[in-house]
Protein backbone atom coordinates (compact mmCIF):
# COMPACT_ATOMS: atom_id res chain seq x y z
CA UNK A 1 0.00 0.00 0.00
CA UNK A 2 1.58 3.32 -0.87
CA UNK A 3 2.38 6.04 1.40
CA UNK A 4 0.23 9.44 1.95
CA UNK A 5 2.99 11.75 0.40
CA UNK A 6 2.72 15.63 0.35
CA UNK A 7 3.45 17.12 -3.48
CA UNK A 8 7.20 17.50 -3.64
CA UNK A 9 7.35 21.30 -3.15
CA UNK A 10 5.39 20.96 -0.13
CA UNK A 11 8.58 19.16 1.41
CA UNK A 12 9.78 21.19 3.83
CA UNK A 13 6.60 22.77 4.91
CA UNK A 14 5.96 18.50 5.69
CA UNK A 15 9.53 18.17 7.32
CA UNK A 16 8.17 21.16 9.52
CA UNK A 17 4.75 19.30 10.36
CA UNK A 18 6.60 15.85 11.27
CA UNK A 19 8.62 17.81 13.32
CA UNK A 20 5.89 19.67 15.32
CA UNK A 21 3.54 16.32 15.85
CA UNK A 22 6.89 14.40 16.87
CA UNK A 23 7.61 16.98 19.56
CA UNK A 24 4.04 16.79 20.70
CA UNK A 25 3.29 20.62 19.38
CA UNK A 26 1.11 19.85 16.64
CA UNK A 27 -1.80 22.76 16.63
CA UNK A 28 -5.48 21.78 17.53
CA UNK A 29 -6.38 23.34 14.79
CA UNK A 30 -4.68 24.27 11.47
CA UNK A 31 -5.66 26.68 8.51
CA UNK A 32 -4.01 25.84 5.25
CA UNK A 33 -4.42 28.46 2.90
CA UNK A 34 -3.04 29.44 -0.69
CA UNK A 35 -4.57 29.76 -4.14
CA UNK A 36 -6.25 27.05 -5.87
CA UNK A 37 -3.58 24.55 -7.44
CA UNK A 38 -0.60 24.89 -5.30
CA UNK A 39 -1.20 21.35 -3.55
CA UNK A 40 -3.15 22.10 0.18
CA UNK A 41 -5.04 18.68 -0.46
CA UNK A 42 -1.56 16.85 -0.65
CA UNK A 43 -0.20 18.10 2.40
CA UNK A 44 -3.46 18.04 4.38
CA UNK A 45 -4.03 14.14 3.12
CA UNK A 46 -0.41 13.57 4.38
CA UNK A 47 -0.99 14.66 8.02
CA UNK A 48 -4.39 13.49 8.08
CA UNK A 49 -2.92 9.67 7.53
CA UNK A 50 0.18 10.29 9.76
CA UNK A 51 -1.70 11.53 12.45
CA UNK A 52 -4.34 8.28 12.15
CA UNK A 53 -1.43 5.79 11.49
CA UNK A 54 -0.84 3.47 14.63
CA UNK A 55 3.45 3.36 13.41
CA UNK A 56 3.92 6.57 11.89
CA UNK A 57 7.05 7.13 10.38
CA UNK A 58 8.23 10.59 8.36
CA UNK A 59 4.66 9.18 6.48
CA UNK A 60 1.88 7.19 7.63
CA UNK A 61 2.97 3.30 7.20
CA UNK A 62 0.26 2.50 4.73
CA UNK A 63 0.10 -0.74 6.54
CA UNK A 64 -2.06 -0.73 10.06
CA UNK A 65 -5.20 -1.50 10.08
CA UNK A 66 -5.70 2.52 10.66
CA UNK A 67 -4.04 3.08 7.29
CA UNK A 68 -6.04 0.05 5.85
CA UNK A 69 -9.43 1.90 6.83
CA UNK A 70 -8.21 5.37 5.72
CA UNK A 71 -7.63 3.74 1.95
CA UNK A 72 -10.45 2.13 1.98
CA UNK A 73 -12.47 5.31 2.04
CA UNK A 74 -13.56 5.29 5.57
CA UNK A 75 -11.80 5.83 9.26
CA UNK A 76 -14.75 6.26 12.32
CA UNK A 77 -12.22 9.33 13.79
CA UNK A 78 -12.47 11.46 10.72
CA UNK A 79 -15.09 13.22 9.89
CA UNK A 80 -14.79 15.49 6.49
CA UNK A 81 -16.92 18.30 5.81
CA UNK A 82 -17.63 19.78 2.68
CA UNK A 83 -20.42 21.85 0.80
CA UNK A 84 -23.61 19.18 0.05
CA UNK A 85 -23.23 18.20 -4.24
CA UNK A 86 -24.71 21.43 -5.87
CA UNK A 87 -24.20 23.51 -3.77
CA UNK A 88 -21.69 26.82 -2.67
CA UNK A 89 -22.26 26.94 1.19
CA UNK A 90 -21.90 24.62 4.03
CA UNK A 91 -24.69 24.92 6.25
CA UNK A 92 -25.07 24.83 10.12
CA UNK A 93 -26.65 20.99 9.98
CA UNK A 94 -22.88 19.39 9.37
CA UNK A 95 -20.80 21.70 11.68
CA UNK A 96 -23.55 20.27 14.75
CA UNK A 97 -22.34 16.91 13.42
CA UNK A 98 -18.54 18.37 14.16
CA UNK A 99 -19.34 19.51 17.61
CA UNK A 100 -20.99 16.12 18.10
CA UNK A 101 -17.79 14.24 17.11
CA UNK A 102 -15.63 16.44 18.65
CA UNK A 103 -17.66 15.38 22.12
CA UNK A 104 -16.99 11.59 21.50
CA UNK A 105 -14.09 9.20 22.32
CA UNK A 106 -11.60 8.40 19.49
CA UNK A 107 -12.82 4.79 18.57
CA UNK A 108 -9.55 3.74 17.48
CA UNK A 109 -7.90 5.33 20.77
CA UNK A 110 -5.60 8.04 18.69
CA UNK A 111 -6.90 11.03 17.50
CA UNK A 112 -9.84 12.44 16.22
CA UNK A 113 -9.52 14.19 12.89
CA UNK A 114 -11.88 16.96 11.04
CA UNK A 115 -11.40 18.24 7.97
CA UNK A 116 -13.77 21.45 6.88
CA UNK A 117 -12.87 22.39 3.09
CA UNK A 118 -13.20 25.05 1.53
CA UNK A 119 -13.50 26.31 4.83
CA UNK A 120 -14.65 29.84 3.60
CA UNK A 121 -17.99 28.14 2.53
CA UNK A 122 -19.21 28.34 6.17
CA UNK A 123 -21.95 30.66 6.63
CA UNK A 124 -22.22 33.05 9.02
CA UNK A 125 -24.38 30.75 11.45
CA UNK A 126 -22.20 27.90 10.46
CA UNK A 127 -18.69 29.39 11.46
CA UNK A 128 -20.14 30.73 14.73
CA UNK A 129 -21.62 27.75 16.00
CA UNK A 130 -18.14 25.42 14.92
CA UNK A 131 -16.26 28.30 17.32
CA UNK A 132 -17.13 26.56 20.70
CA UNK A 133 -15.09 23.43 19.81
CA UNK A 134 -12.58 25.08 17.74
CA UNK A 135 -12.03 26.97 21.20
CA UNK A 136 -12.31 23.55 23.56
CA UNK A 137 -11.39 20.59 21.44
CA UNK A 138 -10.75 18.27 23.70
CA UNK A 139 -7.14 16.51 24.17
CA UNK A 140 -5.96 14.68 20.76
CA UNK A 141 -8.31 16.52 18.16
CA UNK A 142 -6.44 17.98 14.82
CA UNK A 143 -9.16 20.37 12.97
CA UNK A 144 -7.89 20.92 9.28
CA UNK A 145 -9.01 23.94 7.50
CA UNK A 146 -8.29 24.47 3.97
CA UNK A 147 -9.38 27.65 2.25
CA UNK A 148 -8.17 29.61 -1.02
CA UNK A 149 -9.55 32.83 0.32
CA UNK A 150 -8.66 32.85 3.76
CA UNK A 151 -9.55 36.66 4.20
CA UNK A 152 -13.29 35.44 3.45
CA UNK A 153 -13.61 33.35 6.84
CA UNK A 154 -14.32 35.02 9.80
CA UNK A 155 -12.02 36.66 12.26
CA UNK A 156 -12.41 34.25 15.19
CA UNK A 157 -12.14 31.38 13.42
CA UNK A 158 -8.48 32.54 11.92
CA UNK A 159 -7.70 33.37 15.20
CA UNK A 160 -8.26 30.14 16.80
CA UNK A 161 -6.30 28.16 13.98
CA UNK A 162 -2.23 28.46 13.30
CA UNK A 163 -2.15 29.40 10.03
CA UNK A 164 0.04 27.50 6.93
CA UNK A 165 0.02 29.96 3.85
CA UNK A 166 1.22 28.55 1.06
CA UNK A 167 2.99 29.99 -1.90
CA UNK A 168 2.66 29.14 -5.39
CA UNK A 169 6.05 26.86 -5.79
CA UNK A 170 9.69 27.61 -7.70
CA UNK A 171 9.52 26.60 -10.99
CA UNK A 172 12.57 24.58 -10.31
CA UNK A 173 10.83 22.95 -7.46
CA UNK A 174 7.71 21.73 -9.61
CA UNK A 175 8.55 22.29 -13.49
CA UNK A 176 9.73 18.08 -13.40
CA UNK A 177 6.83 16.77 -11.70
CA UNK A 178 4.81 18.74 -13.81
CA UNK A 179 6.89 18.06 -17.19
CA UNK A 180 6.33 14.03 -16.38
CA UNK A 181 2.64 14.04 -17.03
CA UNK A 182 2.22 16.66 -19.27
CA UNK A 183 4.98 14.48 -21.57
CA UNK A 184 7.92 17.08 -21.55
CA UNK A 185 9.49 20.19 -20.39
CA UNK A 186 8.00 22.93 -23.09
CA UNK A 187 4.12 21.55 -22.74
CA UNK A 188 4.87 22.47 -18.67
CA UNK A 189 6.37 25.45 -18.73
CA UNK A 190 3.87 26.71 -20.99
CA UNK A 191 0.79 25.75 -18.97
CA UNK A 192 2.86 26.28 -15.98
CA UNK A 193 3.46 30.07 -17.05
CA UNK A 194 -0.71 30.52 -17.94
CA UNK A 195 -1.86 28.89 -14.86
CA UNK A 196 0.14 31.35 -12.89
CA UNK A 197 3.23 29.54 -11.16
CA UNK A 198 0.33 27.23 -10.01
CA UNK A 199 1.28 23.20 -10.67
CA UNK A 200 -2.06 21.72 -10.27
CA UNK A 201 -4.18 24.48 -12.23
CA UNK A 202 -1.55 24.30 -14.87
CA UNK A 203 -2.52 20.24 -15.19
CA UNK A 204 -6.34 21.36 -15.15
CA UNK A 205 -5.30 23.91 -17.84
CA UNK A 206 -3.71 21.77 -20.29
CA UNK A 207 -6.56 19.04 -19.92
CA UNK A 208 -8.36 18.75 -22.96
CA UNK A 209 -11.91 20.30 -22.00
CA UNK A 210 -10.15 23.15 -20.46
CA UNK A 211 -7.86 24.18 -23.89
CA UNK A 212 -11.02 23.90 -25.73
CA UNK A 213 -12.76 26.48 -23.68
CA UNK A 214 -9.17 28.85 -23.66
CA UNK A 215 -9.43 28.52 -27.31
CA UNK A 216 -13.18 29.16 -27.42
CA UNK A 217 -12.88 32.73 -24.88
CA UNK A 218 -9.79 33.60 -27.22
CA UNK A 219 -12.14 33.18 -30.23
CA UNK A 220 -15.37 34.94 -28.64
CA UNK A 221 -12.51 37.76 -27.41
CA UNK A 222 -10.97 38.25 -31.01
CA UNK A 223 -14.74 38.59 -32.54
CA UNK A 224 -15.55 41.37 -30.46
CA UNK A 225 -12.22 42.85 -31.58
CA UNK A 226 -13.46 42.59 -35.62
CA UNK A 227 -17.14 44.01 -33.91
CA UNK A 228 -19.14 40.68 -33.19
CA UNK A 229 -22.08 41.46 -31.09
CA UNK A 230 -21.23 40.59 -27.51
CA UNK A 231 -24.72 39.22 -26.16
CA UNK A 232 -25.01 37.21 -29.20
CA UNK A 233 -21.42 35.81 -28.44
CA UNK A 234 -22.20 34.99 -24.90
CA UNK A 235 -25.18 33.31 -25.75
CA UNK A 236 -22.61 30.77 -26.76
CA UNK A 237 -20.72 30.37 -23.91
CA UNK A 238 -21.26 27.51 -21.29
CA UNK A 239 -23.02 28.83 -18.55
CA UNK A 240 -21.78 26.00 -16.38
CA UNK A 241 -17.97 27.35 -16.99
CA UNK A 242 -19.13 30.71 -15.52
CA UNK A 243 -16.72 30.64 -12.76
CA UNK A 244 -13.79 28.96 -15.28
CA UNK A 245 -14.55 31.79 -17.71
CA UNK A 246 -13.87 34.71 -15.23
CA UNK A 247 -10.74 33.37 -14.32
CA UNK A 248 -9.23 33.04 -17.66
CA UNK A 249 -10.99 36.53 -18.35
CA UNK A 250 -8.81 37.61 -14.62
CA UNK A 251 -5.64 36.43 -15.72
CA UNK A 252 -6.37 37.75 -19.34
CA UNK A 253 -6.61 41.66 -17.77
CA UNK A 254 -3.71 41.29 -15.57
CA UNK A 255 -2.04 40.50 -18.94
CA UNK A 256 -3.38 43.47 -20.46
CA UNK A 257 -2.51 45.50 -17.63
CA UNK A 258 1.39 44.67 -17.16
CA UNK A 259 1.56 45.50 -21.39
CA UNK A 260 -0.40 48.78 -20.89
CA UNK A 261 1.42 50.04 -17.85
CA UNK A 262 5.29 48.28 -18.78
CA UNK A 263 4.92 47.24 -22.67
CA UNK A 264 7.09 43.83 -21.17
CA UNK A 265 5.59 41.36 -23.22
CA UNK A 266 8.41 38.77 -21.73
CA UNK A 267 6.39 39.38 -18.36
CA UNK A 268 2.97 38.26 -19.83
CA UNK A 269 1.38 34.74 -18.39
CA UNK A 270 0.00 34.12 -21.75
CA UNK A 271 2.31 35.24 -24.74
CA UNK A 272 0.54 33.40 -26.90
CA UNK A 273 -2.32 35.75 -27.08
CA UNK A 274 0.56 38.96 -27.63
CA UNK A 275 -1.61 39.54 -30.88
CA UNK A 276 -5.28 40.17 -28.97
CA UNK A 277 -3.32 41.55 -26.01
CA UNK A 278 -1.64 44.21 -28.75
CA UNK A 279 -4.98 45.43 -30.51
CA UNK A 280 -6.95 45.89 -27.14
CA UNK A 281 -4.17 47.97 -25.45
CA UNK A 282 -4.78 50.33 -28.75
CA UNK A 283 -8.04 50.89 -27.84
CA UNK A 284 -8.59 50.63 -24.19
CA UNK A 285 -7.09 52.76 -21.29
CA UNK A 286 -5.32 50.90 -18.34
CA UNK A 287 -7.81 52.51 -15.62
CA UNK A 288 -10.82 50.67 -18.08
CA UNK A 289 -9.14 47.73 -17.74
CA UNK A 290 -8.91 47.79 -14.22
CA UNK A 291 -12.48 48.66 -13.77
CA UNK A 292 -13.36 45.60 -15.44
CA UNK A 293 -10.91 43.39 -13.97
CA UNK A 294 -13.00 44.11 -10.70
CA UNK A 295 -16.25 43.52 -12.11
CA UNK A 296 -14.70 40.20 -12.42
CA UNK A 297 -13.41 39.46 -9.21
CA UNK A 298 -16.53 40.74 -7.73
CA UNK A 299 -18.60 38.10 -9.71
CA UNK A 300 -15.53 35.31 -8.90
CA UNK A 301 -16.38 36.13 -5.31
CA UNK A 302 -20.26 36.20 -4.95
CA UNK A 303 -19.83 32.88 -6.33
CA UNK A 304 -17.01 31.83 -4.09
CA UNK A 305 -19.41 32.85 -0.83
CA UNK A 306 -22.34 31.16 -2.40
CA UNK A 307 -23.96 33.52 -4.24
CA UNK A 308 -26.07 32.93 -7.12
CA UNK A 309 -25.69 35.47 -9.82
CA UNK A 310 -27.27 34.44 -13.05
CA UNK A 311 -24.66 33.03 -15.04
CA UNK A 312 -26.05 34.37 -18.38
CA UNK A 313 -26.60 37.66 -17.18
CA UNK A 314 -23.36 37.62 -15.93
CA UNK A 315 -21.89 36.64 -18.96
CA UNK A 316 -23.60 39.08 -21.02
CA UNK A 317 -22.71 42.04 -18.78
CA UNK A 318 -18.61 40.82 -18.76
CA UNK A 319 -18.73 40.76 -22.60
CA UNK A 320 -21.17 43.94 -23.47
CA UNK A 321 -18.04 45.78 -20.84
CA UNK A 322 -15.18 43.81 -22.97
CA UNK A 323 -16.50 45.26 -26.06
CA UNK A 324 -17.08 48.79 -25.38
CA UNK A 325 -13.63 48.97 -24.80
CA UNK A 326 -12.25 46.85 -27.39
CA UNK A 327 -13.81 49.70 -29.67
CA UNK A 328 -13.21 52.31 -27.54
Amino acid sequence: MSEARPLPWLAPRWRKLVRLADAGRLPHALLFSGPHGVGKPSLAEALIARTLCAAPGEFACGRCHACQMLASGYHPDLLRVAPEEGKRQIRIAPIREVNGFVAQTAQQGGYRVIVISPAEAMNVAASNALLKSLEEPGGRTLFLLLSDIPSHLLPTIRSRCQHWSLAPPAEADCLDWLAERLGGEEEARFWLQAAGGLPLRALELAEPDARGLRQQLHETFDALVRGAEPVAEAARLDRQSIDAILWYGIAWLEDLIRLGLSGAAEELRNPDLLPLYRQAVKNGRVRDWFRLLDYAREQRRLLAEGGNPNPQLVLEAWLVRWSALLRS
